[in-house]
């Protein structure tokens, strides 16, 4: 468990007497509030020091100083940021709030409806997520919480992955990789973009398999063990195996890709009632698969200058994209319409891949909004490959 120690006058500046503070007086203290986290946050991400060097002589101490370093400062934008939340959140944040659902009483409901699908509040939801460690200096548990509701925020929202490995580690996580198995993932993901590749097998290799696992290291390149790491773990809504053909298709190998598609194709939907997300899941795996035909036919040099729309499966419900050609060029990828909420980054970093590749083949998928960049990737394709 984190926990910080810092001086008594520096928390007597970052706390207001008030259990509910205003914004205004917050905006003064929450850099006061960061400080001091990160000064206790240090001294848990130095347990993290010990642990086995890689090959490559260095690597671990190199991350460590990119980590620390990082996740010590605060970002440029921080004290510009203002806080902007409902009076009537409970700053308190039970673990489970009683009554319905309420976004502006509880806050892991705010985040999810106000804060995640809206790009312009997202360093405002980091911002709050400071304030909150500064209230709940003395509760293990919540600042527990907190912390990876922040790592999440700098991972998912901001692509900030050293200052998301900061607060993983800060919250425990490379200390219990086997407790935290999925957020060990994603922070195993974190020092692969970061260019260690070997710090982040070493820290797979501590976590339990399962289809996340399999998913990072078919992005990582590594497909024949993401695929058997899939296989071994196939589930009732065919995630298992849209896992193993994403693999395959990232790597080129577009037959065996449609294969495992198909494989979810295969898998029979109750007549009544169809548990979970298998009914998205083969739209998915039908997307998939037109969208690999389409790369067949895809060339940019025989698409005349214009405007085209498609639409493919998002996670929520089809994600419709217009792509502009001029001059024998894909210039603008824009989504048009959707109705996904938790997209993150991937309505910005999917279209712009495309566009810096001139091509639809081998783009990377945003960080946790993977079946919404596959969903803008599949209806580029489908677009311009019908318009030759």
């Amino acid at each position: 468990m984190f926990s910080s120690n810092p001086s008594s006058k520096l928390l007597a500046l970052a706390h207001d007497p008030s259990p509910v503070p205003s914004p205004f007086a917050m905006k003064h203290i929450v850099v006061l509030a960061l400080l001091a986290t990160l000064s206790g946050a240090t001294s848990a991400i130095a347990q993290t020091g010990s642990a086995k060097k890689t090959k490559a002589a260095g690597s671990r101490a190199a991350l460590d100083a990119l980590v620390d370093k990082q996740g010590k400062t605060p970002p440029d934008w921080f004290q510009a940021t203002k806080l902007n939340y409902p009076q009537t959140l409970d700053l308190s944040w039970p673990e489970k709030p009683a009554g319905a659902w309420n976004n502006q009483k509880n806050v892991g409901q705010f985040v999810w409806d106000v804060i995640n699908p809206n790009p312009s509040r997202w360093r405002e939801g980091v911002k709050l997520m400071h304030q909150l460690l500064t209230m709940h200096q003395k509760d293990p548990e919540k600042r527990e919480r907190i912390m990876l509701t922040l790592a999440n925020m700098y991972h998912n929202l901001l692509e900030d992955y050293a200052r998301a490995a900061f607060w993983y580690r800060a919250a425990g996580v490379e200390r219990d990789p086997v407790e935290f198995a999925t957020s060990a993932v994603v922070l195993a993901e974190c020092y692969w973009r970061l260019g260690y590749s070997d710090e982040a097998r070493a820290l797979l290799a501590k976590v339990p398999a399962g289809v996340k696992h399999a998913k990072l290291l078919g992005d990582m390149g590594e497909v024949n063990k993401s695929v058997q790491m899939a296989s071994a773990n196939a589930d009732a809504q065919g995630y298992a195996y849209l896992t193993a053909g994403d693999a395959y298709r990232q790597a080129g190998r577009y037959a065996e890709a449609v294969k495992q598609y198909q494989r979810v194709l295969a898998m029979e939907i109750p007549a009544n009632n169809p548990p979970g997300r298998l009914v998205q899941n083969h739209k998915r795996a039908t997307a998939n698969i037109e969208a690999i035909r389409a790369f067949e036919l895809f060339d940019i040099r025989n698409v005349a200058d214009g405007r085209y729309t498609a639409s493919s499966q998002g996670y929520e419900a089809p994600v419709e994209v217009a792509v502009t050609v001029t001059r024998g060029r894909i210039a603008a990828v824009n989504v048009t319409r959707h109705r996904e909420k938790q997209f993150y980054s991937a309505m910005t970093d999917t279209p712009a891949k495309i566009i810096a590749k001139q091509h639809v083949k081998g783009v990377d998928t945003t960080s946790n909004a993977t079946i919404t960049s596959e969903a803008i990737v599949n209806a580029t394709a489908k677009a311009l490959a019908g318009n030759q």
